[in-house]
Order: structure tokens, then C-alpha cells, then sequence
């Protein structure tokens, strides 16, 4: 199967501008946000713009795109102004996703703040089901670190959304965060254990993305900051599991990895291409 790696690139000066961001670092699939993560702000793509995108994905990338959500949305929240914002954030991201033809729009449950577990599932699901979600676009829910009232932590809160909603969505792992979050992807045999479990609990058919960051910190503290791949608590052995495991073969691997030390997007694709064996 043909290897999908890429990187979250920039959508600065247009969104077309990210197929090139992106073959330019070497990838062949990739996320994007469509505005500034830390505001509410809609799209407002440009349709000339749009086609430009469709049409180079078309011709340069193997595929698929992923839209991040802002990171102010929080579908688990007890809030109602909150939890407004959310929805219309969801719902012109989607629209957003069927222009550019992209496939999936990735977001994080949230935290429920108070609401308790049960609540703040319960609050998601409600949301999922209230956006419009065109037919050739599916929502991701990520996998979360896990501090504090955040959700996503837990398989069994990605489970539980998906068995709470009348929608049909999909997960996206991201690996540091399910690292922090007490699983253990350091080895070969933690990798495999993750993995049956999270078939277990949700069901591989669910997992339609993997965000492929090492991480900073170790297994359990549910600190979130990305790391090389295989230069931090996951290492090598974690990452060339997950990367050849035959499970996850043909899942999209998204880069989210930093840019420090002489080294950004285009080291760390190389580096997953190296640890792939063909």
C-alpha cells in the first residue's frame, strides 16, 4: 500500500498555496486550518481559490486533506453561548470541507467543565447531531491527552460518542496524545496492545487518521508538546511499529511535529519514509 504522509502546512496567501507547502516538504496527503485557530472566524474561501486547491490535490497529492476545527470549539460543553459558537464553527467548517473537496474535518471533543463524563459526551453527541454534515464529509473526533475536564483521553469517550450520535463519524489517533494519555506506543509490543484495545473499544474501521507526533514528555503525564519522530518518549521502536503495523498500513499519517532545532516538516517525512518498510 502506498505510504499517506504529510503535515499540518499553511494556508497563508490562499489555500491553494498549501498543495505546494506540501510537495514541497515531500508529503502526499496533509491537514490545513482554514482561518487563524485562536479566533472565531468563518472560511470565506474564494471559489478561484478553491478550484486552485481541487485541482492541484488532484494532480500532486496522493491524498486525503483534513480541516482542523479552531480550537475554540468545545463540543462537550455545558455552556449554551459555547456551545453556539461551536456548532456554527462545525458547520461552516464542513461546508468548507465539500467546496475543497475534502474529506474529513478533524476537531477535539472539549472539555466538559463540570458537566461531568456522561454530560460532556452527551453534550457532544447533541452538537455532532445538530450540523448539516454534506454527504461526502465525515467528522473526526481526536484522541486527547487527557488533562483536566478534557475529554478524548480515554478510548472509551471516543466510543462513546460514537455509540451517543445518529451521525456517521470517525476518529483521528494522535499518537503523543494517546502517549500522555497512559498508553503505552514506546514499544513494539505496547503498539500492538494499543492497537488490539483500541479495536476493542471503538473499532479500527472508525480510525480514518493518525496525527504522527513523538512526544516530550512520558507515558501517563498528559502533557501535550510534539516531538521529532522517534526522538522523544515514543523513539524509534514506538514509531516504526505504528508506521509499518499492518492495521494502519493504508490510515493517512498527518505531521504535527515541531520546527526546532535546524529541523521542521521536511525531516520529519523523510524520517517516517525511512522507517517504513516496503
Amino acid at each position: 500500500m502506498t505510504l499517506k504522509i504529510g503535515a499540518h502546512v499553511s494556508v497563508a496567501g490562499g489555500v491553494d498555496n498549501a498543495v505546494d507547502r506540501q510537495t514541497e516538504i515531500g508529503g502526499n496527503c496533509g491537514q490545513i486550518f482554514t482561518h487563524s485557530p485562536q479566533v472565531w472566524q468563518d472560511p470565506n474561501i474564494d471559489e478561484e481559490q478553491a478550484e486552485r486547491f481541487r485541482a492541484g490535490t488532484e494532480r500532486d497529492l496522493e491524498g486525503p486533506w483534513v480541516i482542523h476545527t479552531s480550537y475554540l470549539v468545545n463540543l462537550c460543553t455545558p455552556k449554551d453561548d459555547l456551545r453556539a459558537k461551536s456548532l456554527e464553527s462545525m458547520q461552516r467548517e464542513v461546508e468548507a470541507a465539500s467546496q475543497l473537496n475534502v474529506p474529513f474535518v478533524n476537531v477535539h471533543l472539549g472539555a466538559h467543565t463540570g458537566a461531568g463524563v456522561e454530560g460532556g459526551l452527551d453534550n457532544a453527541a447533541s452538537v455532532i447531531d445538530d450540523i448539516d454534515v454534506p454527504e461526502d464529509v465525515t467528522i473526526l473526533i481526536e484522541s486527547d491527552a487527557g488533562s483536566g475536564t478534557k475529554l478524548g483521553g480515554d478510548f472509551e469517550h471516543l466510543a462513546g460518542v460514537i455509540d451517543r450520535t445518529e451521525t456517521d463519524i470517525d476518529v483521528c489517533i494522535d499518537t503523543a496524545h494517546t502517549f500522555a494519555a497512559g498508553y503505552d506506543l514506546s514499544t513494539a509490543t505496547g503498539v500492538d496492545e494499543t492497537i488490539s484495545e483500541f479495536d476493542e473499544v471503538v473499532g479500527l474501521e472508525h480510525l480514518r487518521c493518525i496525527h504522527l507526533n513523538d512526544s516530550k514528555h512520558d507515558c501517563g503525564t498528559n502533557k501535550d508538546e510534539h516531538a521529532h519522530i522517534g526522538e522523544g518518549y515514543i523513539g524509534d521502536e514506538g514509531m516504526e511499529r505504528i508506521i509499518n503495523h499492518p492495521d494502519l498500513l493504508d490510515v493517512p499519517l498527518v505531521l504535527e511535529t515541531p520546527t526546532e532545532d535546524g529541523r521542521s516538516y521536511a525531516w520529519n517525512v523523510q524520517r517516517v519514509r525511512e522507517l517504513r518498510q516496503e
